[in-house]
């Protein structure tokens, strides 16, 4: 069994492959070339713990991973810590272990970006980020690598915070990147908005949002938390990774149904129904389009192949046997 580490996937997992991989992976979904139970999440101590597993074309595990967004301790820390466990299709043993964190990060920034190269407005140079974390940042450079972005909102609570992630995108990837002193004043005129946040209540509403946006709803991955009000998600085309999941557990879509203001065939499609042309995505460039981002194990089981794949031709990884 091959183990890698954070660095070993963060070195061998290119944000532009991994935008490849989501393609595939989401396409698969659609296909039904997949198989996945329903993200389980439970109560833990300071925050959550989720249990995804799934079986694709060539891959099958599970990804375990706790999400605490304050330690105990109070060191700073990435508030996603876990580990991707890999099986050998040919002999059913456990193969590989993948630190989850570096894996969760990556792929779920290349997905937006794939879903924003499929729904976002060809001339789009606006981006907005509710957000100022690891997300936040991988977003960032994630969007820049499907669209020709000039300019960069960043809002987050904490002022210093945005401003050092706006100073830092600036230089990484030669762009304009100022504060937002609101989530209106970051919306207002963007081409594109990605929320990365840990809110419990809505940030954005629909009157703060421009003609023609495409919005990632990223931020909240379970029945609950929502970053966006309900009349957003009505006014919008509404996109999502996974049907079964986003109609089980999308905090957002779950709200404005239970307010009456859309049913469930207000879901108009998975990323991947879009990529195969079953689903129509932007019809013109003043809708409002949104892909609702909950996570996908088959995301997480590309990408960490990948990376196993990758380390075996570069040899890099720690061995061991159970």
């Amino acid at each position: 069994m091959i183990i890698l580490s954070a660095r070993d996937v963060r070195e061998l997992l290119p944000m532009t492959d991994c935008i490849g991989l989501m393609r595939e992976a989401m396409t698969a979904l659609s296909e039904g070339r997949t198989h996945q139970m329903l993200r389980q999440i439970f109560p833990a101590p300071g925050g959550v713990y989720g249990v995804m597993g799934g079986v694709m074309p060539g891959s099958y595990g599970s990804k375990l991973i706790s999400v605490v967004h304050a330690a105990a301790d109070g060191v700073s820390r990435p508030s996603h810590q876990g580990v991707v466990l890999l099986f050998d299709p040919a002999t059913g043993e456990p193969s590989a272990v993948i630190e989850a964190g570096s894996v969760t990060a990556i792929r779920t920034a290349a997905a937006s970006a794939m879903a924003t190269d499929v729904l976002a407005r060809r001339d789009a140079t606006v981006l907005g980020i509710l957000g100022t974390g690891e997300q936040a940042h991988g977003h960032a450079q994630a969007i820049c690598a499907v669209r020709p972005i000039a300019t960069i909102r960043i809002w987050g609570r904490d002022a210093a915070k945005a401003a050092a992630l706006a100073e830092r995108l600036g230089k990484e990837l030669g762009v304009a990147a100022e504060v937002a002193a609101t989530p209106a004043d970051c919306a207002r005129s963007a081409d594109i908005l990605c929320t990365t946040t840990a809110a419990a209540e809505p940030l954005l509403r629909s009157e703060d949002i421009a003609v023609g946006t495409h919005i990632n709803v990223v931020g909240s991955s379970r029945a609950g938390p929502s970053e966006i009000d309900t009349r957003l998600v009505a006014m919008a085309r509404f996109f999502g990774d996974s049907r079964e999941s986003v109609l089980s557990q999308g905090a957002e879509f779950i709200n404005a149904r239970a307010e009456g203001l859309v049913t469930d065939d207000h879901f108009l499609g998975e990323i991947g129904e879009v990529l195969l042309g079953r689903c129509e995505g932007r019809r013109d460039d003043g809708e409002i389009t949104i892909y609702k981002s909950l996570g996908h194990i088959v995301q997480d089981l590309a990408a960490a192949q990948h990376v196993v794949q990758a380390a075996a031709g570069a040899g890099r990884g720690v061995t061991a046997d159970l």
